[in-house]
């Protein structure tokens, strides 16, 4: 089975092309944590051109910290943010004929959601009420993110993180601390072909704001386009 490269994307003002063309899926800010009208109209362009299936990337509203602390806000609250924040991303889409396939939740957002089942059901019925039922949610291999999306028909696809150091039992090291981010292209894409291998994920992110992101990408991409061939 194919395993996509999906890297987060409409971040960054100086935005590197390539990583669309690197990418098999844009995970595309839609301003939580980044992004506005021109950098979204922009990214989806970007995945015209170059065939890259593109996804809606909700997070927090938190523009301060790049969505990357965790807020204290009530699932409902948070239902209505992510509704407004895909819609931002659904009307370009449409008048550009892009088709939004992919949802994932980002940065701090990812993470108190998978361990907290009311927030879970509310990323996930906020998504699917904006894009539809058959949006491939993106996110953990197992915890209450996986099970709001099965509770909610949603397909979806287990994630791993090529860019990013792992603690001993499985969960990313706190960005900050050392380790925390992979920039060296050789480790990523040895994590790339082992955690492909590894038969535990259906799609492998790189970050769109990792130092050497492009050529991060291009080693992940050419080893999971080599795993694909074997």
């Amino acid at each position: 089975m194919e395993c996509l490269l999906n890297i987060d994307l409409g971040e960054l003002p100086d935005e590197d092309e390539q990583l669309y063309a690197l990418a098999h899926v844009a995970n595309i800010a839609c301003g939580g944590h980044a992004g506005d009208e021109a950098s979204i109209r922009h990214a989806l362009e970007r995945c015209a051109r170059h065939g890259t299936r593109a996804g809606a990337h909700p997070s927090y509203v938190d523009r301060e910290g790049f969505g990357r602390r965790a807020l204290e806000v009530t699932a409902e609250v948070l239902r209505s943010q992510i509704i407004e924040q895909c819609a931002r991303l659904a009307a370009p889409a449409k008048a550009l004929n892009v088709p939004l396939e992919f949802a994932k939740p980002h940065g701090a957002l990812y993470h108190s959601a998978n361990r907290d089942p009311p927030l879970a059901r509310a990323v996930v019925s906020a998504v699917r009420e904006v894009l539809g039922p058959r949006v491939i949610f993106i996110g953990p291999g197992s915890g209450a993110l996986r099970e709001a999306a099965r509770e909610a028909g949603l397909p979806y696809a287990r994630e791993g993180f090529a860019d990013r150091g792992t603690l001993p039992d499985g969960t990313l090291v706190p960005r900050g601390q050392p380790g925390a981010v992979i920039t060296d292209p050789r480790v990523a894409k040895e994590n790339a072909v082992r955690l492909a291998q590894g038969g535990t994920i259906d799609t492998l992110c790189v970050h769109g704001d990792t130092p050497g992101a492009v050529t991060v990408a291009r080693e992940v991409r050419a080893a999971l386009d080599a795993l694909e061939r074997s």
